[in-house]
C-alpha cells in the first residue's frame, strides 16, 4: 500500500530553538532560563537568557559584566554595584574570584552551612521582578523559537518595568 498523503507523518520543523535545553524540574521539556540582576528596589540591571538544563553559575561573570554604567551627578560612571547579594547556587570559587577581581563585596549565602531564611530578606527583590516580568505573557511562556526575538521582548519587558517604576 502506498500512502496517499505522504506530508501528514512529517512535522513542519523541530521544536524548540536555540537557548532551549531540557528543564531539570518539568520532566525534561524544554525550556529556557532567565538570569536576571536587579538593584535594591528592584530595577533591573541586567538580564540574559540560556537554557534550562545551564547551571546558574556558568553565565555568572557575564552577567555582572553586563550591568551598563550608571551615570550619577558628576564624574566618571559606576561600572560596579559595591556588594552583590547572591543565592547558593552561585556558592562556587570561580563566581568568589570573579567579585574579588572586580572589588564587588561577596554576600553569596554558602551551600550547606547557610539557611535560607537569612537571604530572604534580600532575595524577595528578585522574585518579585520575576513576578513583574511574568506580568507580561510574551515572556511568560516562550512562543518564540528565535532567541535575539525572544531577548528583545525580555529587554522591552525590562524597560516596562522600569518605566513603572518611574511613573
Amino acid at each position: 500500500m502506498v500512502a496517499s498523503f505522504p506530508r501528514l507523518s512529517q512535522s513542519a520543523c523541530p521544536r524548540g530553538g536555540a537557548k532551549t535545553g531540557p528543564n531539570p524540574t518539568d520532566r525534561g521539556k524544554s525550556g529556557s532560563k532567565r538570569h536576571l540582576i536587579v538593584e535594591k528596589q528592584g530595577i533591573p540591571l541586567a538580564v540574559k537568557l540560556s537554557a534550562a538544563n545551564v547551571h546558574d553559575s556558568k553565565l555568572f561573570e557575564t552577567l555582572v559584566d553586563a550591568i551598563e554604567p550608571i551615570r550619577g551627578p558628576r564624574g566618571r560612571p559606576r561600572k560596579r554595584p559595591d556588594k552583590l547579594h547572591a543565592d547558593k547556587g552561585y556558592d562556587y570559587p570561580r563566581c568568589r574570584k570573579a567579585l574579588t577581581a572586580r572589588g564587588i563585596k561577596i554576600r553569596i549565602a554558602r551551600r550547606g552551612i547557610e539557611s535560607s531564611q537569612k537571604l530572604g530578606r534580600h532575595r524577595w527583590v528578585v522574585e518579585r521582578t520575576h513576578s513583574w516580568l511574568n506580568r507580561y505573557r510574551r515572556l511568560r511562556v516562550r512562543y518564540e523559537r528565535r532567541d535575539d526575538i525572544y531577548e528583545a521582548f525580555q529587554d522591552l519587558g525590562c524597560a516596562l518595568v522600569c518605566w513603572n517604576f518611574l511613573k
